[in-house]
């Protein structure tokens, strides 16, 4: 007599099956992450791992380590360190949250090479963004009025430099958006007036890097924590519930390759140090 199984257990010995295979893996949380440098990392990381299905979502750090604490993410990466509430939501959870840096990225002030200017203060940049200061003379510069140009609401990144430099204020209501870096970059390389941000990185003909506080805006002064308009990128899992697929994921982004993508993408390598470092997420 040929016994059939249930089609129930059936079901349930192919779900266990498919959740055994390292062949998904999710990824949530910040922009600055997600916006360019998480699809660069996910394309490079399938050309040698064809049957591990990324899913990326970028809502910001913080839903992003929510996710992780509900088990809807396998990584959160974020911009910046868990704070106190999501460390303890998470052990309310019965979780540990373990956090990987993977990398750093920064901003730099651009304005055109007319600008006799070359340094400003924290406060002054926050004060020009907010649109509290509205001349260049105000800042010790030309008596012109100064034109601001940021990237649109579309770009994570818009956020996150009101997170670094302006403490989470709004933007000036006369600023012009721009949808990249590269655009804002031209138009302020084609204003004498102008002030905008882009990533770290040569610039063309015509716009100049600011000094902020006499740092210059480069990977060195970011290794050193000088620089204030940078931050840590770090990758979130919960401790000892690791995915096989956010292992190998990890250790990829953490190698030789991963960290070329990184840099080629405008962000800063993490600081070199032993190979032990990801032991535990070694696949």
């Amino acid at each position: 007599m040929k016994i059939h199984p249930h089609p129930v257990l059936l079901l349930l010995l192919s779900l266990a099956s498919a959740a055994a295979q390292p062949n998904a893996l999710r990824v949530e949380g910040s922009n600055t992450f997600g916006e360019k440098l998480g699809p660069r990392l996910i394309a490079a990381f399938a050309k040698g791992n064809p049957g591990i299905d990324v899913i990326l979502k970028r809502p910001g750090s913080g839903p992003g380590l929510a996710a992780l604490i509900a088990g809807r993410t396998d990584i959160a990466p974020t911009s910046r360190p868990a704070n106190e509430q999501e460390i303890a939501a998470a052990k309310a959870a019965g979780y540990r949250l373990r956090s990987q840096s993977i990398g750093s990225y920064g901003v730099a002030l651009v304005v055109n090479e007319k600008n006799p200017l070359t340094n400003l203060k924290p406060a002054q940049v926050r004060g020009i963004f907010t649109g509290r200061i509205t001349n260049w003379k105000q800042v010790g510069g030309p008596d012109r009025r100064i034109r601001l140009f940021v990237l649109d609401r579309t770009t994570g990144a818009r956020a996150g430099f009101q997170d670094l430099a302006m403490r989470g204020e709004d933007y000036a209501a006369s600023v012009q958006a721009l949808p990249d870096y590269a655009s804002i970059v031209a138009a302020v390389a084609g204003s004498a007036d102008a002030i905008g941000y882009t990533g770290i990185g040569p610039l063309p003909r015509g716009a100049r890097a600011l000094l902020i506080n006499g740092q210059p805006a480069n990977g060195a002064a970011i290794y050193e924590a000088v620089y204030p308009y940078a931050s840590t990128i770090y990758f979130y899992t919960l401790a000892g519930r690791e995915t096989k697929a956010a292992r190998i994921f990890t250790s990829f982004v953490l190698s030789r390759e991963g960290q070329r993508v990184l840099q080629s993408a405008g962000y800063v390598p993490r600081l070199p140090k032993p190979a032990s470092v990801a032991r535990n997420l070694a696949p």
